[in-house]
């Protein structure tokens, strides 16, 4: 199924998802998972027009009474009526209900009582009717909410998400959406990384040149004439509104400005400030670049201006200040820094970072703020006023909390959100570990390692979406949505309450909520993926395919056709895999119990010539490389566009198991990237081929895979292509040629041995051709 056929189908089969109705048994509808939930008979039927009560002057109950009405009508299609005076449906204080952010919730077939002490706990019992308002599909229409009683309060204090508008900047208004759909399911932190090598986004008057010059970057050139600027800022007024806004959704704003690593942006603008002068362009490559704030007096001073300004905006009790992945060659080849090292009786440049970090630590205190930091600040000694967000693992939130410092935990790759959903062809950019939405649910936020009575220090946990590949709005929205439920219920619920076949049932309204308020939610986890039993050349031989199906998450059951329509719920249900003569096309959906689909139907085309064909998805690595990456053909492009699996460290892919007794020929269409790739101290890992020609070539081998572990065997030369110049050839170009006549499969290898001064190569398709040999 091409692109814009998955588009949509996925349209059809939402429209088909919000327009039936949907049963819950004795599990209600709310994601995430109450503490409590005591089921009473009968219940109260809200209808369109309906008031919402709240005490008068009572500010906090008002906002959390706008904003039920906000969900309720974009997500069941009623309108609500709030009003400062008793209703069927009311928000009250309760001074009983203990917890800035606990509520009861309690429905009886007379009204709906909303009770909290504080602002958060309205908010919450409110979020919460709002899901019980929308457990259906019946949009527009009355809904009966059933009589209960729910005593709800939040295991962990912080439950985020982190975005990063610096390697790719989002417009404001797209913060403003993220916001309101984490409230929707209590998520109550986010986490702007606003500063980074590759942009400045928050303003600073006293400093105008960090957004001026440091809010913009020239993009990588992939050959021919180098594009226009990425970039962008927020205004101070901007994001002062951006926080009262996400104040009263009962989100706070947690603002990062990453020192003394990830400066090149601000070396950019003011080189003074940076340990050399040297004034870099304002980074484009990912990764890991040499630039280093420079911690002279005049550097710490700096920072503290920006800080003062940066506090003057964010009202939070944290302020985060990086500290991650700051190579530090720049300091061990200074003079001036070594100087200071030595007068301030250090001996080591991981102990000046922690210096500088209790400078600007004390500082944030003196203040009224605390200040956190990636776990690498530990290296050097940790400040008694930081705390640590641990991301390399679970080790450096083991070390801190088990010396009384509280801790975040959002380790890698588990909590990256920028890694991929899973391994269907169709995901988009990102890195290839797949986080499952499983793998994410089950996670437990205190580790092992944490001794019992310091589990205190635990703060939460938060999911990171780095923006490398994350270059639209959209694609932000895909890498969040619906992880972001799991990570709301991972981190608000009890533990032992916790249940994955449970969430499943309850994360499919709130998927319909989000795609009603005009969300992109990733559908990875529910959409019916296929593995063919056997090689390629196996069904090719015996002129039969046999081909099983299966959902990542164990929901739904999967239905088929392989007539070219859709699936419907009506269509034959999927029991065993299915043997097929080559031709044929399976498409498949799963459906839920209300005959719902739970995700776009996907294709397997079973024809030989399909057989025959591997795209980047279906590639694997050489032998001794790693796939790691999912990347797009340009690295700041606007829309979706192809995507290609690759190893940074050797520009070399394999089609594996190629029926090299039945192809005759082939044809490799073949993609050039920027190469831009910041490796620093992992450079000398790179594979580098000497070139043979002078822009290199594609030089394709059989048996490299057993050549790798055999070095009596050698590799056959298939075919070699000597590659024109990047300046004046198209970026997506193709190669074809004939094979010699050999037996049975074996591993195909494309190594390119373009300069690794030149852009990057890799493959995006491979088509083996059968018929007659040349």
């Amino acid at each position: 199924m091409g692109k814009s056929g998955v588009r949509r189908a996925r349209h059809l089969a939402w429209a088909a998802l919000l327009a039936s109705p949907a049963s819950f048994a004795q599990e209600l509808p709310i994601t995430p998972l109450p503490a409590s939930v005591t089921l009473g008979t009968g219940g109260y039927t809200v209808r369109d027009g309906a008031a919402i009560g709240f005490p008068e002057g009572d500010a906090g109950a008002a906002a959390a009474a706008k904003l039920l009405a906000a969900h309720v009508k974009i997500e069941r299609g009623i309108t609500l009526a709030p009003q400062p005076n008793t209703a069927a449906i009311q928000l009250v204080r309760d001074d009983a209900v203990a917890g800035e952010e606990a509520y009861r919730l309690t429905v009886d077939a007379r009204s709906i009582r909303i009770a909290a002490s504080g602002d958060r706990g309205l908010l919450y019992g409110a979020m919460t009717l709002s899901q019980l308002l929308s457990p259906d599909r019946a949009f527009g229409k009355s809904v009966l909410v059933r009589s209960a009683t729910i005593e709800d309060a939040p295991r962990f204090r912080w439950r985020g998400l982190l975005m990063d508008v610096a390697r790719h900047f989002q417009p404001i208004e797209e913060v403003y959406k993220v916001v309101d759909q984490m409230a929707s399911v209590k998520l109550n932190t986010l986490h702007l990384h606003l500063t980074d090598d590759q942009g400045w986004r928050f303003e600073v008057k006293r400093y105008p040149k960090l957004t001026e010059i440091g809010g913009w970057r020239t993009p990588p050139s992939s050959g021919g004439p180098v594009g226009s600027k990425h970039g962008g800022f927020y205004t101070q007024e901007q994001l002062k509104a951006l926080v009262a806004y996400a104040a009263e959704r009962g989100v706070t704003i947690v603002p990062e400005i990453d020192l003394p690593g990830h400066a090149q942006a601000l070396a950019a603008a003011y080189p003074e400030f940076s340990v050399f002068a040297d004034a870099p362009g304002v980074g484009h490559d990912w990764g890991v670049m040499p630039y280093l704030f420079n911690p002279a007096p005049e550097g710490i001073a700096f920072i503290k201006d920006v800080i003062d300004e940066l506090i003057e905006v964010f009202p939070s009790t944290y302020i985060h200040l990086g500290g991650d992945e700051a190579i530090k060659d720049q300091w061990e080849r200074s003079p001036k820094v070594q100087a200071q090292i030595k007068a301030l009786g250090l001996k080591t440049e991981n102990q000046l970072q922690s210096w500088m970090i209790e400078q600007f630590g004390t500082y944030l205190a003196g203040k009224g703020r605390r200040l956190i930091g990636w776990d690498e600040i530990l290296e050097g000694g940790l400040p008694a006023s930081a705390s640590v967000m641990s991301w390399r693992g679970e080790k450096g939130a083991v070390e801190a909390a088990n010396q009384g410092h509280d801790v975040v935990l959002s380790p890698a790759p588990l909590l990256y959100l920028d890694q991929l959903q899973s391994n269907l062809p169709d995901e988009l950019n990102g890195r290839l570990a797949v986080q499952s939405l499983e793998k994410i649910y089950r996670y437990e936020p205190v580790p092992a390692g944490i001794d019992a009575e310091k589990a205190k220090h635990v703060l939460g946990a938060q999911g990171n979406a780095w923006s490398e590949y994350l270059i639209t709005p959209q694609q932000v929205q895909h890498a969040y949505f619906p992880r972001a439920a799991a990570i709301a219920e991972m981190t608000w619920s009890a533990k032992d309450r916790r249940d994955f076949a449970s969430f499943l049932d309850r994360v499919q309204p709130q998927i319909a909520r989000w795609h009603r308020s005009g969300m992109e939610v990733a559908d990875g986890a529910f959409a019916v993926g296929y593995q063919l039993q056997g090689s390629p050349g196996d069904a090719l031989r015996a002129n039969k395919a046999t081909v099983a199906l299966a959902t990542q998450a164990p929901y739904g059951t999967i239905r088929y056709t392989l007539d070219g329509r859709e699936p419907t719920a009506k269509s034959p249900a999927y029991k065993a895999p299915l043997t097929l003569k080559p031709g044929l096309t399976i498409r498949a959906a799963a459906f839920d119990k209300s005959g719902n689909a739970t995700a776009a139907p996907r294709a397997f085309d079973t024809s030989r010539a399909a057989l025959l064909t591997r795209t980047t998805s279906e590639m694997t690595a050489c032998p001794g490389g790693s796939l790691y990456l999912r990347v797009p053909l340009t690295p700041d492009a606007t829309a979706n566009t192809p995507v290609y699996n690759v190893d940074l460290f050797n520009t070399c892919t394999a089609y594996p198991a190629a029926p090299l007794d039945i192809a005759r020929g082939f044809t490799v269409s073949v993609a050039r990237l920027a190469r831009h790739w910041g490796l620093a101290h992992d450079t000398g890992k790179r594979r580098d081929p000497y070139p043979a020609t002078m822009h290199g070539e594609l030089v394709i081998t059989a048996r490299c895979t057993a050549a790798a572990t055999d070095k009596s065997i050698k590799p056959i030369v298939i075919g070699s292509f000597a590659l024109p110049d990047p300046a004046t050839a198209p970026t997506q170009f193709s190669f074809s040629g004939t094979f010699p006549e050999m037996q049975g499969e074996d591993d195909l290898c494309f190594q390119f041995t373009s300069p690794a001064s030149a852009p990057f190569y890799t493959v995006e398709k491979v088509v083996l051709t059968e018929g007659a040999a040349k």
